[in-house]
């Protein structure tokens, strides 16, 4: 929405520079326009044809003037000649470049517009000719974007043609509006006439108008063939009681809404009962027994005991000291209603809970995800565990697993497998890529490797897994035809999406491996809302609550006020030692994206508290866009990363660069200094040598 106000302003200043710079006699400025239009009339065909050429060319070949080129033909043309000839001009020169893309230019499109291109895909083959409409109506995509990435869709060129006319018609006729304004325009004081303020006017306010009369159209074209209730029951249902879904009943409760939550499972979700909070309860005995061992390099060094019933009772001790929290009563203490068993849709706003009906003007899905078994040949013989039955299983053993097997070498293996190591386990780990942690930083990757193996777990990387069976006993065999024995199999490739009988295939709501939906977590139905692990993209704890308060916030507030869901970067952590954690994009995936970018990294073996501790080895990595401190992301890897990482997730939310965190004074000597040292090595990078060479001049000179 700023867009248009900027470029309004910009072009009053364009007029008013104009009228100082030049001779704002009023009659000169009428002789002016008197000779073209003497010229247009002695030729009348010439200018109407050079101008209609011209723009098909420059739309045609995606060239940053078709809005100057519009105000320009407006004010030669007048309002009616310059509308009829710019929307067919612009529409015929978008067919071009459609064309030239799918059949001439389709591999270097498809490298040049990356993300944006897989986004207009999805878009148009959900939404079809409507989605291409609304890009038309509101450009929030740039036209040339457009009219490439669609070369690439499935869309007849006819039909990209028709919807670009009627699509691009309403805007085109505001900007012509504006443009015949500005011809008429004979002094500085005519800048403030009706007509002119009237043509800026709607120029502001048509993308606001556009957008409101698009989300009405969409809405009645979601719900065609449903009936609206007259009236509500609750203002809104919450499906499902992980971390979304609780976040997202907090806040319709602290805001006095009636809100009912539908939970089939435990309280609290996976990361209370099968997922963070263990996880992070074995960690901490894995990390005591690796304390308790010492280091040679501080002097200190011990024989450890660990009494494993006792670590594995404290798990089950510290789900239930932090369960309150997330429990039932607390949050029917708040205000919320909940509701135990299945949900699901009978149409958009209501719900089925057993023979129970109800009804709310909004619907957050918040239906988490479930372990992924692989269709590995014999997999179901070994009786596999996951991390939602792992803790029983270790809780009724004496003593840790002599012989495991993880299957997957993600952010749950890597953090299983030291853990368990450190406590006295034997653990390999099979990992199908050449190294663990695959979408992260490559040095990051190979450090934690490093780790897991001074502790003791065996690294298969690159190995696939082919098959399991059982004889004398169980036994996993790998595609080069080796065989690994183990008594425990823990499966963690990955997680999927809870998304079936809850009613979406009825309504149409799309949901592949994640429920579809937009910046804003609405569904295919307005009100319907997904959020957290079966809305994507991240399967994080802390992206799940974000996104619940961003669904509830819109589900309550729509139509009136709306959040994005993609405003804050997410934040993440590996919590082995040392630790991994990151925000925003990798050096790789901002070369993967096209994105100009450079790379700032500093070792933490430079920082004064981590030599005093012992914990030089890793770094802090910085991603700038080029030639700016504006950070696009950051990874730590280290003592206390996830700490040292927050400062730098705070700074991308809020849109500070390295230069704020370099001027900031922090605590000497601590941990945190590692973010502000990273900010100086690039600041150290960016110096001109022009700069300092006049430095020092001047101080030679200030010398005397």
């Amino acid at each position: 929405m700023r867009k248009p106000l900027i470029f309004l302003g910009l072009i009053a200043l364009a007029v008013i520079a104009a009228f100082l710079v030049a001779d704002p006699d009023p009659e000169r400025l009428r002789a002016l326009r008197d000779s073209l239009a003497a010229w247009r009339e002695a030729h009348p065909l010439a200018l109407p044809i050079g101008f209609f050429v011209t723009y098909v060319v420059v739309t045609a070949l995606s060239l940053p003037f078709a809005v100057w080129l519009t105000l320009l033909g407006a004010a030669l043309l007048g309002f009616w000649q310059g509308l009829v000839l710019i929307s067919f001009a612009s529409s015929i020169g978008a067919l071009l470049a459609f064309l030239v893309a799918r059949y001439l230019m389709r591999d270097w499109v498809r490298g040049r517009l990356g993300p944006r291109l897989a986004k207009i895909e999805k878009g148009a083959a959900r939404d079809g000719e409507f989605y291409l409409f609304s890009l038309r109506l509101i450009p929030v995509v740039p036209f040339f974007v457009i009219n490439l990435a669609f070369g690439l869709t499935r869309m007849k060129g006819w039909k990209f043609y028709a919807v670009s006319q009627l699509g691009m018609l309403p805007g085109t006729a505001v900007y012509v509006a504006a443009g015949a304004q500005l011809g008429d325009l004979n002094s500085l004081s005519g800048i403030v006439s009706p007509g002119l303020l009237g043509a800026f006017a709607a120029l502001a306010v048509f993308p606001w108008v556009a957008r409101a009369a698009l989300r009405v159209w969409a809405r009645k074209r979601a719900y065609r063939g449903y009936e609206r209730p007259a009236k509500f029951d609750r203002n809104l249902i919450v499906i499902g009681a992980g971390a979304a879904g609780l976040v997202a009943s907090y806040v319709a409760a602290q805001v006095k809404a009636k809100v009912t939550l539908v939970q089939e499972g435990s309280m609290g979700g996976d990361c209370l009962n099968f997922g963070c909070v263990p996880s992070k309860a074995l960690i901490a005995s894995a990390r005591a027994a690796g304390v308790a061992r010492g280091s040679e390099a501080l002097g200190v060094r011990a024989d450890v005991s660990v009494d494993w019933p006792v670590v594995t009772h404290r798990i089950s001790e510290v789900i239930a000291q932090i369960e309150p929290n997330d429990s039932v009563e607390r949050y029917e203490g708040l205000g919320v209603e909940v509701i135990e068993g299945h949900a699901r849709l009978d149409d958009p706003w209501t719900v089925r809970v057993g023979d129970e009906r109800l009804t709310a003007r909004g619907v957050v899905l918040a239906t988490g995800a479930a372990p992924v078994i692989p269709p590995i040949e014999g997999i179901g013989s070994v009786e596999p565990l996951t991390s939602d039955t792992l803790w029983e299983t270790l809780a009724a053993m004496p003593a840790p697993p002599e012989r495991m097997v993880i299957l997957g070498g993600g952010p749950i293996g890597c953090e299983i497998a030291q853990a368990l190591a450190r406590l006295g386990a034997g653990v390999t780990v099979v990992e199908a890529a050449e190294r663990l942690l695959i979408r992260e930083d490559v040095e990051a990757s190979d450090a934690i490797a490093a780790a897991l193996r001074a502790d003791g777990v065996d690294l298969k990387l690159g190995a696939k897994a082919i098959r399991f069976g059982h004889d004398d006993s169980k036994w996993l065999e790998l595609e080069d035809g080796s065989k690994i024995a183990f008594d425990t199999l823990l499966v963690a490739v990955g997680r999927k999406a809870r998304l079936e009988g809850f009613g979406l295939e009825e309504l149409g709501i799309p949901a592949n491996k994640v429920i579809e939906t937009n910046d804003y977590l609405e569904t295919l139905m307005p009100n319907i809302y997904a959020a957290g692990d079966a809305a994507g993209p991240l399967q994080l704890t802390n992206a799940a609550g974000h996104q619940g308060w961003i669904a509830a916030a819109n589900a309550l507030a729509s139509p009136f006020w709306r959040f994005k869901a993609h405003a804050a970067p997410i934040p993440h952590a590996v919590f082995t030692s040392p630790e991994l954690a990151r925000v925003g994009m990798t050096a790789a995936e901002a070369e993967a994206e096209g994105v100009h970018h450079e790379v700032t990294t500093y070792p933490l073996g430079d920082l004064d508290r981590a030599l005093a501790e012992g914990a030089g080895q890793g770094f802090v990595r910085i991603v700038t866009a080029e030639g700016s401190d504006k950070i696009l992301g950051a990874t730590v890897c280290g003592a206390h990363a996830a700490e040292v990482l927050a400062e730098f997730a705070l700074a991308m939310r809020h849109g500070l660069g390295l230069g704020k965190i370099l001027s900031t004074p922090h605590i000497y000597p601590s941990w945190s200094e590692a973010a502000k040292n990273a900010a100086g090595r690039w600041r150290q990078a960016h110096v001109n040598p022009r700069t300092l060479r006049t430095a020092e001049r001047f101080m030679a000179w200030r010398r005397g």
